[in-house]
């Protein structure tokens, strides 16, 4: 049987982004189609998470809808550059408003969709609040954060107690290697800092014009429906 599909090129690759802004490195991989070829599915990691944490998520996701994948860590996670720390209580509206534009630019991606997890879900709000450009197709949040919740640092609390118990170090650290206390101790001392208790972006919503899935489990320990309620 014919088809009058056009025939995608499918690759994976890893490939480092030289941040012009910084000169820092980010670690990346491709799956899919190339950005000429099709919208790419823009994965946007948690506080603790990598392009490794991602499993195989990403793939599987652009076989299912044809569409590519392109997975980065931040600096201070997985095997991207180390950050400088302490973090900025607002670190997350740098990468949405500056390294996410610049990494979109770099892989001359022409149409995305933001897939964000927690604090990407958060950095994708952030990003497409201000960007209502025709490259963005839409957004995918899972469990984001809009604004503090007491919940959120409480169960931020324990996470510290179990990581200096040694156990949960000795996973983070197969994922972050070098980068385990930017990426442990800098998202820990942000959550946790009494300022950060005032943090929110709700601003950014009604600024957002393109087509959104938000995804937030009942049971979610780090945040409520009022998240998506908001």
């Amino acid at each position: 049987m014919s088809s009058n599909q056009p025939e995608l090129h499918l690759q994976q690759f890893s490939k480092i982004l030289n941040l012009l802004s910084n000169g820092k490195k980010l670690e990346s991989i491709w799956y899919g189609p190339p950005p000429e070829e099709a919208p790419t599915l823009l994965f946007l990691h948690e506080g603790l998470g990598c392009v490794s944490m991602w499993r195989n998520f990403p793939e599987k996701l652009s076989q299912q809808t044809g569409c590519g994948a392109m997975v980065y860590s931040r600096l201070g996670y997985g095997n991207s550059d180390a950050c400088e720390l302490p973090r900025s209580l607002n670190f997350m509206h740098p990468e949405g408003l500056e390294v996410l534009p610049e990494i979109i630019v770099q892989c001359k991606i022409n149409k995305c969709i933001l897939v964000g997890h927690s604090d990407g879900a958060s950095i994708a709000l952030i990003y497409a609040g201000e960007n209502s450009t025709e490259s963005l197709l839409g957004i995918v949040t899972e469990a984001p954060h809009v604004f503090c919740e007491q919940l959120t640092i409480r169960s931020i609390e324990k996470v510290g107690e179990q990581f200096r118990s040694g156990n949960l170090q000795k996973l983070l650290k197969k994922h972050h290697g070098s980068n385990i206390d930017c990426a442990f101790k800098g998202w820990l001392d942000v959550w946790l800092h009494p300022d950060f208790a005032e943090w929110n972006i709700e601003s950014c919503l009604p600024k957002i014009m393109v087509p959104q899935l938000v995804i937030q489990g009942n049971d979610d320990e780090y945040g409520t429906s009022a998240q998506v309620e908001a």
